[in-house]
């Protein structure tokens, strides 16, 4: 006698896998957020800090670690710059060798670097990345560095000027009323102070003359 096949239901541990992977999917992956400014120009022969903070969900650890890397322009691949961990090592070799600095402070979120005596070969995209176990994933800062022989004035700048010179012919215009008001004023005492100085001189002068008559009708 045969028996009835069994009759399977649905699975109630595949049903947990399942939904262990779509709580795992929905759950937020903890990373670090490097912040830095999009585009630097700096002077040929001058020094340029580099800035970059970080955040991150978890609080800033001995295992921290900070990557700088340089790509130059036209080039797809990147060379290792300077490092960090528990303390910075500067590049012992290579473009960077002594004009590369930490800058930074990892107690305030602060990776920054500074670069030294800027040339035209270092024109490329720098970049950051901050690990901090367990949050080691998360983006990596990119800062396009160009050199220039001379600044450029932007709209900012330009607009900074016009304020500051009007500023200063404002300044200048308020100096100048000041001294002629104070030089006016002044006139002005010393006619008041002429004017009630000579009825006195006329009065002397009758009084002698009048003295005078006296004496010469005695």
């Amino acid at each position: 006698m045969d028996l009835p096949p069994a009759v399977h239901g649905p699975s109630w541990m595949g049903a947990v896998l399942v939904l262990g992977g779509q709580l795992l999917a929905l759950w937020p992956v903890a990373a670090v957020e490097v912040h830095t400014s999009r585009e630097v120009e700096a002077l040929n022969g001058t020094s340029v800090r580099l800035k970059c903070t970080f955040s991150s969900s978890s609080p800033v650890g001995q295992r921290l670690t900070v990557t700088w890397n340089f790509r130059p322009q036209g080039i797809n691949s990147a060379e290792s710059m300077l490092y960090y961990y528990e303390k910075p090592y500067p590049p012992t070799s290579g473009r960077f060798k002594e004009r590369a600095t930490w800058d930074g402070n990892i107690d305030r979120n602060d990776a920054s670097i500074v670069v030294w005596n800027l040339n035209p070969t270092d024109n490329g995209t720098f970049t950051c990345q901050v690990k901090n176990p367990p949050d080691v994933d998360g983006t990596i800062g990119e800062i396009q560095l160009r050199v220039v022989q001379r600044v450029h004035f932007s709209e900012i700048h330009i607009l900074s000027l016009v304020i500051g010179s009007a500023c200063a012919a404002m300044i200048i215009v308020v100096i100048v009323v000041v001294v002629w008001r104070h030089y006016r004023n002044r006139r002005q005492e010393t006619s008041i102070e002429m004017a009630e100085t000579e009825p006195t001189e006329k009065e002397k002068l009758k009084s002698t003359e009048e003295k005078v008559a006296v004496l010469l009708e005695d």
